[in-house]
């Protein structure tokens, strides 16, 4: 019997306006697509705003109107078709709010006809799994795979919890990307731990880096420009290292409301020269610097997996990474191959620390390779498009393993 065809409900994934946002679903689609009759996301994508009451009424009154005629259906990777929902939303909404219009303008842009696929596979179990249930048709088999690193907040909703409640009901599998999600999904909701199951986001093992990494000079940064993501110490550190060693440079791949201090604190530090604000790129932008740096910092206070960690792996560069959660569990057994992990801590002092650990037992002391080789067995895109295609396709036989 020949796979089902499958539908891919998420609030991210990359656009012109935010390229890097989703990812990581992105990479998701484009391991499990080849391996499925037909896939179609379907991208909630919000359009946020300051709007009043009366604004946001008569926009969400336009939008139900027009919806049904904007663009057609595109492609993305793996052959999937791609439906962009566009979603008003008003600034600072509670998170079952925000669902609940994902929910609506979905249906509105279906012509209130169900979701036309029989697995329906959601990202963020509130803000893409209620949606999905929401207009799936009767007898269709519902999946979720949860990354959020808000999910406390979420669920510190009553509705939100109560939303939280009625997607893990209605799951066959909720799938998560790490024990940290595993333990706050077992605590809130014991009843349901038996639907849940670890499976990682997928990475790309098979673009080979032009040469191996020599020396650890040019630094590289991706994500968003955030407190969380302990960028503001990360700058700190890169200075006190460039001090005693003034080839350093330093990339920071992202946005975020901190930009404008950071450039302000590179100038104070001295290092504006050797700082390199790149901006918000597309994943392959992105991935083509980490295979042109050396060494991947990422000072990240929390992690629910670290999809970026292993991204610079996979490129062949080691990594300098906290102890933030995912990472300790996504580089098990393979720490000191891969890099240098440090503890989290407001200051530069154990990045400066890690840096130069990991700088006097290189090259010697890492072995990228063997990194790889385990982490492709772990995270590959086949390892991880055959854990879905087992799941989704229970009494099936999949067209392939993916990439």
């Amino acid at each position: 019997m020949s796979p089902a065809d499958v539908a891919i409900v998420t609030p991210w994934y990359p656009s012109s306006q935010l390229p890097f946002r989703g990812a990581f679903v992105r990479a998701m689609v484009e391991a499990t697509a080849p391996g499925t009759h037909r896939t179609t996301v379907y991208h909630c994508d919000t359009w946020v705003g300051r709007i009043g009451p009366e604004q946001d009424a008569a926009i969400a009154r336009a939008f139900q109107e027009v919806i049904r005629h904007a663009a057609p259906p595109g492609r993305t990777v793996g052959g999937a078709g791609l439906v962009t929902v566009p979603v008003s939303m008003p600034r600072a909404l509670p998170f079952a709010e925000q669902a609940r219009r994902a929910a609506d303008a979905l249906g509105a842009a279906l012509g209130g006809r169900p979701i036309p696929a029989d697995v329906v596979h959601a990202h963020v179990g509130l803000l893409g799994g209620l949606p999905a249930l929401r207009n799936m048709r009767p007898g269709a088999r519902l999946f979720v795979t949860e990354h959020a690193t808000f999910l406390d907040r979420m669920l510190a909703e009553p509705e939100g919890h109560a939303g939280y409640a009625e997607v893990l009901a209605a799951a066959e599998a909720f799938f998560v990307v790490g024990d940290a999600l595993v333990d706050q999904f077992t605590a809130a909701f014991p009843q349901y731990a038996d639907k849940l199951r670890l499976i990682a986001n997928p990475i790309d093992f098979d673009v080979p880096r032009p040469a191996p990494v020599t020396r650890l000079s040019r630094w590289l940064f991706v994500g968003g420009l955030i407190e969380r993501k302990g960028v503001r110490w990360l700058l700190e550190a890169f200075a006190v290292c460039r001090s005693s060693d003034p080839s350093l440079s330093l990339t920071l791949v992202g946005e975020g409301e901190l930009r404008a201090r950071l450039r302000e604190r590179a100038a104070e530090l001295g290092v504006a020269d050797a700082v390199t604000f790149a901006g918000a790129l597309p994943p392959e932008e992105a991935l083509g610097l980490m295979r042109e740096h050396d060494l991947l910092v990422h000072p990240s206070r929390y992690e629910t997996f670290g999809v970026v960690v292993l991204e610079a792996i996979a490129a062949g560069m080691p990594v300098v990474v906290t102890r933030c959660g995912g990472p300790e569990q996504t580089l098990a057994g393979i720490e000191s191959d891969a890099g240098e992990m440090i503890d989290v801590e407001e200051g530069p002092g154990e990045i400066v620390a890690g840096y130069r650990r990991l700088r006097d037992r290189f090259p010697d002391g890492v072995d990228l390779a063997a990194a790889r080789k385990v982490l492709s067995d772990r995270y590959g895109y086949p390892a991880v498009a055959r854990m879905h295609h087992e799941a989704w396709f229970a009494d099936r036989e999949p067209v392939g393993d993916g990439r």
